[in-house]
């Protein structure tokens, strides 16, 4: 099991190590902060894109797609001040050329099992877009 451990660094500025690997990941507020690292917030968009990406690899490996050429990108929109929160998630799944109608589904029904993707709150609009080359 991993502990994530976040330290507060000062300035805005934070770091999170996991304790049982010891890799880390600084990040800083993007308005009040230098601006340096990644944002809380941006490190969510890849938490959701990077376990959308994962949850299709072995459906990729059992199908023998490759799914190096593949990106997810993420776009969210924020709520105004106050109370800054997100009201909606947009994902746009790029997906490699050649995957038959049976692959697609079956690659689209491998990210859609992603937990954090089925983690946001119901009021949140999550919107999610495939697109294939061919």
């Amino acid at each position: 099991m991993s502990h994530v451990i976040t330290h507060y660094d000062g300035g805005q500025h934070c770091t999170a190590r996991d304790a049982t690997k010891g890799k880390s990941v600084e990040m800083d507020c993007p308005y009040t902060g230098k601006g340096e690292e990644l944002s809380p917030g941006k490190l969510l968009e890849a938490a959701l894109a990077g376990c959308m990406m994962i949850s299709m690899g072995p459906m990729a490996a059992r199908e023998g797609i490759d799914l190096t050429e593949a990106t997810i990108s993420v776009d969210v929109v924020g709520t105004p001040p106050p109370k800054i929160d997100y009201s909606a998630i947009h994902v746009e799944v790029n997906m490699p050329a050649g995957l038959t109608a049976e692959q697609r589904i079956k690659m689209e029904r491998a990210a859609d099992a992603c937990p954090i993707k089925h983690s946001f709150k119901s009021d949140i609009e999550l919107s999610v877009g495939f697109h294939y080359p061919d």
